[in-house]
């Protein structure tokens, strides 16, 4: 990974212009939109802070989320470079067979780097059940993770074996669509019938109902507060304002009004926060990424020993949603209200971000 001045870079926005290809008769719902609304964010919020940005209209409505950023097929790509962009953010769902895996070798020679995971791990780790099952595996992973169930239509009788109450989730999820708690085998059935019209497969967890919270995990990289050889963990933010169970959508309900970062005297005296925080510096190691994750965790509960905290969801593209144009004041996303706690405004997360963008010809081949 190399590591720049974000001022030396000409940034083009990538966005999710079709559905990703099923992996295993499994599909990832896709956003409304394809994430042109954060895509918008990122792009106006850059070029009002000194970043070059290349858009493909001239001059787009900041109160528009069309017109910020590109499609991210070979041809939208394509005209990205070809209107100067040197910088990929790939704000769009990612896969091995991604058009920027095609066109890697070109893009090298362009000397283009990346805002984002590597297409080909992301498609891995965005399966869940493999995300955290490989991870569990790893030294020091393996009692981070709650005991879960990959339960397909064929083998529905074994919905009986889980343990309740429970989450039950899509394997391919997006933010909280398809995720619910269930409290009996009946509810179970009827969830999981719903989820088995999307895809063969549903993932159940065993329900934590301790504190939520969110942790995201910055690459190795020259940052604006010096050089960070490792993953390195924003602060931690905390959850409240669950509905049966689980977080509601920030499409629902805006994050700002469900969430705050953790303080500093709060994450010292709490080694279960220090624990937290070091598992997911561990999980950002492991998967080796490139750009921010974000992990969910909850503690088992809030009493004694199970103040503890597990893990039970690696988001690869994080929401980079922020405020700056009209009407996405209360916008900002659970990554930038970590940032802010340490002092960072949403055009500083960002140009940090593109300080640790990755060239193409630094991807394995």
């Amino acid at each position: 990974m190399v590591s720049h001045s974000a001022l030396d870079f000409k940034v083009a926005v990538l966005y999710q212009a079709g559905p990703t290809p099923s992996v295993g008769g499994v599909s990832k719902p896709p956003k409304p939109g394809g994430y042109q609304d954060s895509g918008a964010d990122i792009a106006y919020a850059l070029s009002t802070s000194g970043v070059g940005v290349v858009t493909p209209i001239d001059s787009p409505d900041p109160a528009l989320d069309a017109g910020w950023s590109f499609p991210d097929h070979k041809e939208g790509v394509l005209e990205a470079v070809k209107k100067g962009a040197n910088v990929l953010w790939a704000n769009t769902t990612l896969y091995a067979t991604h058009p920027l895996v095609e066109l890697r070798e070109e893009l090298a020679k362009a000397s283009v780097s990346l805002v984002g995971q590597d297409p080909r791990d992301t498609e891995r780790f965005e399966d869940k059940e493999y995300c955290n099952r490989w991870l569990a595996s790893q030294e020091g992973l393996e009692k981070a993770f709650p005991k879960s169930w990959l339960i397909s239509k064929e083998d529905s009788a074994k919905l009986e074996s889980v343990n309740l109450p429970a989450v039950i989730k899509p394997v391919r999820g997006r933010g909280s669509h398809g995720v619910s708690k269930v409290e009996t085998l009946d509810d179970l059935k009827e969830k999981a019938a719903q989820l088995w019209t999307e895809g063969n497969l549903v993932l159940i967890e065993t329900f934590c109902s301790g504190e939520e919270i969110t942790v995201t995990v910055m690459p190795p990289g020259d940052y604006e507060i010096g050089r960070k050889e490792a993953h390195w963990a924003l602060p931690l933010v905390t959850r409240f304002g669950h509905s049966s169970g689980i977080a509601p959508y920030n499409g629902v309900v805006a994050v700002t009004a469900n969430s705050r970062a953790v303080t500093h005297d709060e994450f010292l005296a709490d080694p279960h926060y220090q624990e937290a925080a070091r598992l997911c510096e561990q999980v950002g190691r492991y998967c080796k990424s490139l750009a921010p994750i974000r992990i969910d965790a909850r503690r088992i509960s809030d009493v004694g020993e199970g103040r503890r905290f597990q893990l039970f969801d690696v988001n690869m593209k994080p929401n980079a949603t922020g405020p700056g144009r009209p009407r996405r004041d209360d916008q900002a996303s659970l990554t930038l209200i970590a940032a802010q706690a340490m002092g960072w405004s949403y055009p500083a997360l960002l140009r940090n971000i593109i300080r640790a963008a990755t060239p193409f010809r630094a991807l394995r081949v």
